[in-house]
């Protein structure tokens, strides 16, 4: 019994099937309507955050202390535990290959974490260098635990301008627009 065909089509499926699988681990998550990202764009990477929303106690004008965000502080690692960017005030994403994406938040949806800082939706205002990151068009801040701001009545007129990082950890997806095909 000659195997060798059959083991030339089994090889020869190898790397579309390799690509499926990859397509799927980085298939677009299901969220809500508010926070997906533009037609058109296709996810680039996946990326685990594990870090600190840093908060300030602060006084606005209307004279009630509160604490304000001032800046998220985070590693993100890829699917193999290996930090890949950092993601700091801006906010901004600053990759190991030197890109950087910074961004403005322009829908939000509540976490199904009740304690949990919420879902978000970022769209690219600037980039830098030229890797991975600047491509990226579209960021979604999801699957979030922890975060919040402490309670307000923890921010008197003796913490004023205090500082206190909540751990937070989220799932960011980062996209770009889809690939025109070749005619």
């Amino acid at each position: 019994m000659n195997t060798r065909p059959a083991l030339l089509r089994t090889s020869s499926l190898a790397p579309l099937l390799g690509c499926a699988a990859l397509a799927l681990a980085q298939a677009a998550p299901e969220v809500p309507d508010s926070i997906k990202p533009p037609q058109g764009e296709t996810l680039l990477l996946r990326a685990h955050a594990s870090g600190s929303q840093i908060y300030v106690c602060s006084q606005p004008a209307d004279g009630k202390a509160q604490w304000t965000l001032k800046a998220p502080d985070a590693e993100l690692r890829d699917e193999q535990g290996k930090a890949i960017i950092h993601h700091s005030a801006g906010p901004s994403w600053q990759h190991t290959d030197g890109s950087a994406v910074t961004g403005r938040a322009v829908a939000r949806a509540d976490s199904p974490d009740a304690d949990a800082i919420p879902w978000l939706l970022v769209t690219a205002v600037s980039h830098q260098g030229h890797g991975v990151l600047a491509q990226v068009t579209s960021i979604q801040r999801l699957h979030t635990h922890g975060g919040q701001p402490p309670l307000a009545a923890h921010c008197d007129a003796a913490r004023l301008n205090a500082e206190i990082r909540v751990p937070y950890t989220a799932d960011y997806y980062f996209y770009a627009p889809a690939p025109r095909p070749a005619h």
